[in-house]
């Protein structure tokens, strides 16, 4: 006859705090579900998916609901084996990287129809950057589309952002270990453009000391990113430039603000005059693309304030009356960002993308109780290339919000040599834009007649720029 073995200290206090965690779970407002799951259909969209779809939560904080990041992952639609693997954060700070998914590079995007009230609908965007690569499409920081915290505020900052990227991308592989030998790459645009420097920063830190699992790193892009926080400097000699306004008010501005048009003494009257001047001659203007008609869609806005901010602000709320298609781009763009929050807000569309009971109404962007606690990525920037990380840089050459010429300064000044001058890639056989590229691998390029961001406008373009770089082939 065997006896059991009567269980040690270790197995008791084990048990105990298994029993624990248990008990906290079941009785949190949000119940925890499988930390992935792959999604065959998405309600709006017409039979299965033709590509690989995981969404899921992980998990970074000591209990098992105290920081949770949501994240969609799609396979390449190439070959996910030896494709590379790209970590991608959208802007704002703080919009749900959906945005990305949905509007710009994703597989999938809306249909653009007449809004009656019903689920919209959903198709397939054939220039998308999964044809190439693998993507995950992260919701953070804190706060951001279905990623949650105990304690959202405390959690939200640049360098929290950093540390909660990387910690999320090494949790995530850890979960993946088929993904760790693919080639690595940090992606993302506008603001982001501030922490995703960071992020590679650390990441090759993290690997530098060791830390496990070793990610294959290889570089980072960039599109239309905020770099110095100096862009708005920029904005009067393209203003100027493009036409905008005179040669008198431009060299009136030079003289009286002396390149200053961000932070005026208060006493310096005259510059204060040119400013508003100029603000002036651009009301009307569509700043994040100045080819466009402005977008006054004020009735999907209720009382969020004036056209002038409309792409950033979160359309949401059911309207009763059927809303009409519009006809400029930009006010399409809109409209679809309308559409992705009535659809995100749908419970079929939850239940589809596992989506955790408990999670509040679902915002596009979340900016409010944010610590801007880096100034500038330049320094990043300059660290990076010192580590010979390969890295592109894109511009819509027709965004006003972060002109290229400001994007162009601060890479001039980390004082590269010009391995290939400036020329036009082209796209079939004709100028997609212009390129540059630099001694530190870092390559430069403009996308002709793209705004804020480039691939929203023009996704031909940024899947052919995006594979060719990828490849290590000139553009």
């Amino acid at each position: 006859m065997v006896v059991p073995a009567s269980p040690s200290c270790f197995q008791i206090m084990l048990l105990l705090y298994l029993t624990f965690l248990l008990h906290i779970a079941s009785h949190h407002h949000i119940q925890p579900a499988a930390a992935a799951s792959k999604v065959e259909y998405l309600p709006g969209f017409d039979g299965p998916l033709p590509f690989h779809l995981e969404t899921g939560y992980v998990g970074l904080g000591d209990t098992n609901d105290d920081l949770q990041v949501f994240y969609y992952f799609i396979k390449s639609e190439n070959d996910p084996v030896n494709d590379p693997l790209m970590l991608w954060l959208t802007g704002g700070p703080g919009c749900s990287s959906f945005s990305a998914l949905a509007f710009q590079i994703g597989p999938i995007k809306f249909k653009i129809e007449e809004f009656n009230g019903s689920l919209p609908n959903l198709i397939l965007r054939s220039q998308s950057w999964t044809k190439v690569s693998s993507i995950i499409f992260a919701d953070l920081p804190f706060g951001t589309g279905f990623s949650y915290a105990n304690n959202v505020t405390a959690h939200r900052s640049h360098w929290k952002l950093i540390h909660h990227t990387h910690q999320f991308i090494r949790k995530w592989l850890m979960n993946h270990p088929e993904f760790i030998s693919n080639k690595f790459y940090m992606g993302a645009d506008s603001y982001s453009g501030i922490p995703a420097p960071g992020i590679v920063q650390e990441i090759s830190n993290g690997n530098d000391q060791g830390l496990q699992p070793w990610i294959n790193l290889q570089g980072y892009i960039l599109g239309n990113p905020v770099t110095t926080g100096k862009e708005s400097n920029d904005k009067i000699p393209y203003a100027h430039g493009m036409g905008l306004i005179s040669d008198e008010l431009y060299l009136s501005l030079q003289r009286n603000c002396k390149g200053e048009y961000i932070d005026i003494n208060s006493k310096n009257e005259v510059c204060l005059r040119d400013m508003q001047y100029f603000h002036e001659c651009l009301l009307g203007t569509n700043e994040w693309y100045v080819l466009d008609s402005d977008c006054k869609l004020d009735f999907l806005m209720g009382d969020q304030g004036t056209h002038k901010r409309i792409l950033t602000q979160k359309l949401e709320g059911p309207l009763s009356s059927y809303l009409t298609v519009p006809t400029t781009v930009t006010c399409q763009v809109v409209y679809c960002y309308f559409l992705g929050t009535q659809w995100a807000n749908d419970d079929s569309v939850r239940k589809a993308l596992h989506v955790r009971e408990g999670i509040g109404k679902w915002k596009r962007c979340y900016t409010t109780d944010f610590d801007f606690d880096i100034a500038t990525s330049f320094e990043f920037h300059v660290n990076l290339s010192a580590k010979g990380y390969r890295s592109l840089i894109f511009s819509g050459d027709h965004d006003l919000v972060v002109p290229f010429s400001s994007t162009q300064a601060w890479i001039r000044a980390l004082n590269y040599s010009i391995l290939d001058d400036w020329r036009p890639w082209l796209l079939n056989a004709q100028v997609a834009g212009y390129t540059r590229t630099y001694s530190n691998q870092m390559t430069f390029a403009t996308v002709k007649g793209a705004g804020h961001t480039a691939a929203e406008y023009k996704p031909d373009e940024g899947l052919v720029m995006f594979s060719r770089w990828l490849s290590n082939v000139p553009l």
